[in-house]
C-alpha cells in the first residue's frame, strides 16, 4: 500500500490533482482540489483502491483527512467516491460532531447521503473517532467561476443547488474559501 507521494502539483482539475513524481503524472482524487497549489512541491497522503476494472488513488493533505476517510468508506454503503464530498467542507470536527450528536439532518445534506445512509454512518462510527485537526491552510488561489461550479458538480451537487447559492459567494474570495462557503450554504 502506498502511503503517500511527494512531488510537485502540475494540474489542478475539478475531480482531483496531478502530482509528478520522478518524470511520471499521477493522478489523485482529492476532496478539495483547489485547496493544492499549482506548481508547488507537496506531500500528499495516499488511499489506493483497487477494484476488477480500476485502480484508483485519493489523496489527502494530511493524515488527519484520510484517518477520517478511511472511517468513512467502512461504513456499509460509503464508498470513496461519496466520501469525498463529506470531507470536502474541511470541517471535520463539524462530521465528527454530527455524527458524535447522531445529527441525522447535518449528514443527510452531504450529496447522495440519504437518511438511511447517514443512521448507517451513525450506527457504525458514534464513538468510534476522536477530534482532529482542521484541515486547510489559507493558500491563495486564483480561479474563475467556472471552477467553483465544476469543483461543486464533482462533489455530486446538482446544477439547480450550485445556482441558487452561487451569487451569494463574495466574489473577492480565493477559490478554496469560495468552496467552503458554497459548502456551507449547500449543507443549509
Amino acid at each position: 500500500m502506498y502511503d503517500y507521494m511527494k512531488g510537485k502539483i502540475t494540474d489542478i482539475t475539478p475531480a482531483g490533482v496531478v502530482i509528478e513524481v520522478r518524470d511520471i503524472g499521477y493522478f489523485i482524487n482529492v476532496a478539495n482540489p483547489y485547496s493544492f497549489e499549482y506548481n508547488k512541491e507537496m506531500i500528499v497522503y495516499l488511499y489506493y483502491q483497487v477494484k476488477e476494472d480500476e485502480h484508483n488513488l485519493f489523496g489527502f493533505k494530511n493524515k488527519d483527512e484520510r484517518a477520517l476517510f478511511l472511517k468513512l468508506i467502512n461504513v456499509k454503503g460509503l464508498g470513496p467516491k461519496m466520501a469525498l464530498p463529506i470531507l470536502a467542507t474541511g470541517q471535520i470536527n463539524g462530521i465528527i460532531e454530527a455524527i458524535e450528536s447522531e445529527n441525522i439532518a447535518y449528514l443527510k445534506k452531504f450529496p447522495k447521503i440519504g437518511e438511511k445512509l447517514a443512521r448507517q454512518i451513525i450506527l457504525d462510527l458514534k464513538g468510534k473517532i476522536g477530534s482532529v485537526h482542521t484541515l486547510f491552510d489559507n493558500n491563495e488561489i486564483s480561479y474563475t467561476s467556472t471552477e467553483l461550479h465544476d469543483a461543486l458538480i464533482a462533489l455530486g451537487y446538482k446544477d439547480k443547488e450550485i445556482k441558487g447559492i452561487e451569487n451569494k459567494i463574495d466574489s473577492s474570495l480565493s477559490i478554496e474559501e469560495k468552496i467552503k462557503e458554497a459548502l456551507k450554504l449547500l449543507l443549509k
